[in-house]
Order: C-alpha cells, then structure tokens, then sequence
C-alpha cells in the first residue's frame, strides 16, 4: 500500500512539474508577442517610408527628364547666332532621383568644331527650359496664322502624322521638320506657314505638273 501511495504522489508531482513547465512556455510566448508585434510594425513602418522615398526619387526623375528632353535652339555665347542642340537629359533625371544636379550638351550643330567650348548656353536652358524647346517654338509660331493656301487657320496642330510646312518665295514647300533647327528662325521670317493638305496637293502638283489641271474660279 505505501508502495502505490509513493507511486501515486510521484505520480502526480511529474504531472504537476509538467503543468507547470507547460505554463512557463506558455508564459513565455505570450511575454513574446508584443515585442514581435512591434517588430512587425517596424519593418512595415520602415517599408512604407521606402516606398515614400522611391515614388519622390522616381517622381523628380520623370519631370526632370521631361523638363530637359528633346532638341532646342539657344543662342550661341560665343557668336549669338542660333545654335541647335541636345542635353543630357537622360543623365540629369538620374541624377535629380538621388537629389543631384548635372546637365551638360550631348549634341550642337556646331560640333565637332567647337566640342570643347565651355557650354555656356546651359544657362539659357536651365532660365527657359520650355522656351528654347523647338516643338514650343515651333507651336507659338504657327498658332493664331493661316494657311498661305486655304487660308484656314491653325488649331490644333498634328506634329507626328500630319506635320504642317511653310513655303518660300520660290513657291516650294517645306515640312518644318525637314529645315535644319538651328536655321527654322531665319526660315520663319522669310517663309509662310501651309498646312499639311495644301503641302501634300503643292508638292504633287510641283512634282507632277502634267497630271494636274487647274480650273478658274467661278
């Protein structure tokens, strides 16, 4: 009998052991948790502000790229005469996205001669971006003028698909793009604008006079 009773309290002290083994862990979990609750909310905390960061990085990026892309017509420091040319506008978005700053000339019409001038018609393109950008040239030129031909007036103007021209004294014309850019604002004194249907109806009728047959108006 007192063989079984020992057995018994032995017994029931390994479960209580058990028990309480079970509940330390247990304990021990619990104590745990908030702290991986903050860790979580940390690393989110900590994604979201990189997030944040990436969009203002690539958000400086594109506007800078947009700022600065495309072909321009400054003036020459050194002749004042136009000149054509590109910056690096690739270059200058990625610096801007790391918070930088850097521009420099990728094309002139007057290289290779002058390749090593020191670039100082980057500060009329840092003044006025948009002002030295042929498309914007171009565009205040033609707005508000009509047609040599129809005499209609120009609107809204299709640069890709149906570019206007201009036409010379000698009658002939000319798509705006076809003119060298550092020479379209000489050409835009002593040409006038034509829209791309009488350009198209001019330029078959100068290449192919005998298929054409001009009626006098009624």
């Amino acid at each position: 009998m007192g063989s079984w009773r020992r057995d018994t309290s032995l017994k029931r002290g390994l479960l209580q052991l058990a028990m309480l083994e079970s509940g330390g862990r247990l304990c021990t979990f619990r104590q745990k948790g908030p702290a991986m609750n903050y860790l979580l909310l940390a690393t989110i905390l900590v994604g979201c502000v990189a997030l944040a960061l990436v969009a203002i990085s690539l958000r400086r990026a594109t506007l800078t790229f947009a700022k600065f892309r495309g072909q321009r017509i400054v003036s020459c420091p050194e002749t004042h005469q136009a000149a054509a040319i590109r910056v690096t506008a690739g270059k200058a978005a990625l610096k801007a996205a790391i918070g930088g700053e850097t521009l420099n000339v990728c094309a002139c019409s007057r290289w290779p001669e002058k390749q090593d001038c020191p670039q100082d018609c980057l500060a009329e393109v840092r003044e006025t971006p948009a002002a030295c950008l042929v498309w914007n040239i171009m565009n205040r030129w033609y707005a508000g003028q009509n047609c040599a031909y129809c005499q209609k007036p120009f609107t809204r103007v299709h640069w890709h698909d149906h570019p206007p021209a201009l036409v010379g004294e000698d009658g002939k014309t000319t798509q705006w793009n076809e003119v060298k850019p550092e020479e379209l604002q000489e050409t835009m004194r002593t040409h006038l604008p034509v829209c791309w249907n009488c350009h198209v109806a001019e330029t078959f009728r100068r290449e192919h006079p005998e298929l054409v047959t001009d009626r006098p108006v009624h």
